[in-house]
């Protein structure tokens, strides 16, 4: 038996290399906000765009990650890849977060080597989930 190799539509090939940077835009950070005035999550979004990410990576914008009491928050994930939640973070960190994102999209399976992080990758973890599995259909 010949088996030929696996030919996926482009667009399919195109979505299991994005990797999606979740940054919550309704934080706080603690902060008192006045009327107009924008949020901590809100300032780093725009800190992170202002700083470029790398081709391949989304930055999504969201209300809100569930890490209210860990200041500004993001999420990092790619298909068939670890997960990982980060906290404690300013629009200062955009920098930080950007270099992450950077190696974290090169790690095809998203475990970055230790050393490989930056500081705040480190450090400022909240959460790491493993790849979502997918289940085939049950035959009929």
């Amino acid at each position: 038996m010949v088996r030929l190799p696996l030919r996926l539509p482009l667009t399919i090939l195109e979505e299991a290399m994005t990797v999606t940077l979740y940054v919550c835009i309704t934080c706080r950070a603690g902060e008192t906000i006045g009327e107009g005035e924008a949020t901590p999550g809100k300032r780093l979004h725009g800190a992170i765009l202002d700083a470029g990410v790398p081709d391949g990576v989304s930055v999504v914008p969201v209300e809100c990650l569930s890490a209210c009491s860990q200041g500004c928050s993001v999420a990092l994930s790619a298909p068939g890849r670890w997960s990982y939640v980060y906290g404690r973070l300013s629009e200062a960190h955009a920098n930080d977060v950007v270099a992450g994102v950077a190696a974290y999209a090169a790690a095809p399976d998203g475990l970055v080597p230790w050393r490989s992080r930056p500081e705040i990758f480190r450090k400022q973890s909240l959460a790491r989930i493993p790849p979502i599995a997918v289940v085939p259909e049950a035959a009929e």
